[in-house]
């Protein structure tokens, strides 16, 4: 996936005055679980994409370290939702991220989320292709 492409439906985002991050998205059909709903392995996901871009927005990169998700009424399939996510606190490198997600335009809550987040340099990426590779050599030893 490059940067900037979102295949989970997300369309907009927008970091709020109040410092709400909020991203427009529907649920595309090929998530759905069940008839006409969005499979709960779509929802935990856009949690943690959503909820791991306020970190980004604020110019830090980030990893996820836990995500619970709280599924509160089926989420629709092909229909307006909105996720919300905001900063509870920084600690240190830990960021502890809450949101939810909302249809519109009731706003009815649809699922909400909490987690922690993880800062890391740039390198972080590199370094983990490096001891992948470590791995896989490894792994080709024993062969």
């Amino acid at each position: 996936m490059r940067t900037g492409e979102c295949r989970l439906g997300v369309t907009q985002e927008e970091l709020r005055t109040d410092d709400v991050l909020t991203s427009n998205l529907a649920c595309p059909p090929d998530h759905e679980g069940g008839p006409n709903v969005a499979h709960g392995g779509w929802t935990a996901s856009v949690m943690d994409e959503i909820l791991g871009h306020v970190p980004i927005a604020h110019n830090q990169l980030t990893v996820t370290a836990t995500l619970t998700v709280n599924f509160k009424k089926p989420v629709p399939i092909e229909r307006p939702l909105q996720a919300r996510a905001w900063i509870d606190k920084i600690d240190g490198q830990k960021w502890f991220i809450s949101g939810e997600l909302v249809l519109l335009p009731s706003e009815a809550v649809l699922a909400t989320a909490t987690g922690i987040w993880i800062a890391r340099d740039v390198g972080h990426f590199a370094r983990h292709r490096a001891w992948l590779a470590e791995q896989d050599a490894s792994a080709e030893d024993l062969r």
